[in-house]
């Protein structure tokens, strides 16, 4: 069997715990959190979250990108967040990976994507530079309550990180 029938089996299993009958697709928290797509993370115990709290957007880095940009105007503009957590992490798939290396492993194939894979040295300046980048975007009316995490996979801790000039 494969992932997804297995994954279609176990939802057809659990329908009534599923089922969210009246639940509001506007957060009860108002916030909205980016997080990297690393299996390590699971975020509603790290941020005491139940459906319903809180909108999730999940990309490989927890990077701030158009389409995240995108999909927090809807959640403030449409949803009603008004509250934004990044959560970025230590020893992440796309620190210290060589952006050339992966442009060149896709023209290889053929495949020369309008996109760039996001690579990145430092985690602190990359995620400094995503609040940044959140706080000066005009698509998004809730810029004053956006702060930013850091988690250790190994230790399981959460630190913040200060938004530059904040």
């Amino acid at each position: 069997m494969h992932n997804a029938d297995e994954m279609l089996a176990a939802a057809a299993s659990r329908t009534e715990e599923l089922a969210a009958p009246g639940l509001s697709p506007r957060p009860r928290r108002k916030v909205a959190v980016l997080s990297c797509m690393d299996t390590r993370i699971d975020l509603f115990p790290m941020l005491g979250l139940q459906r319903g709290d809180a909108h999730i957007i999940r990309n490989s880095g927890g990077l701030v990108t158009d389409d995240v940009i995108r999909s927090l105007s809807a959640s403030q503009r449409l949803l009603g967040t008004e509250e934004i957590v990044v959560v970025m992490h230590d020893d992440c798939g796309l620190q210290r990976v060589s952006e050339d290396q992966f442009a060149q492993a896709l023209a290889a194939d053929g495949v020369r994507p309008t996109w760039r894979l996001g690579a990145f040295d430092d985690v602190e300046a990359t995620l400094c530079h995503g609040l940044v980048r959140l706080g000066s975007s005009p698509e998004l009316p809730a810029r004053d309550h956006i702060r930013g995490f850091i988690f250790d996979p190994e230790t399981g801790t959460l630190r913040e990180v200060a938004k530059p000039g904040g």
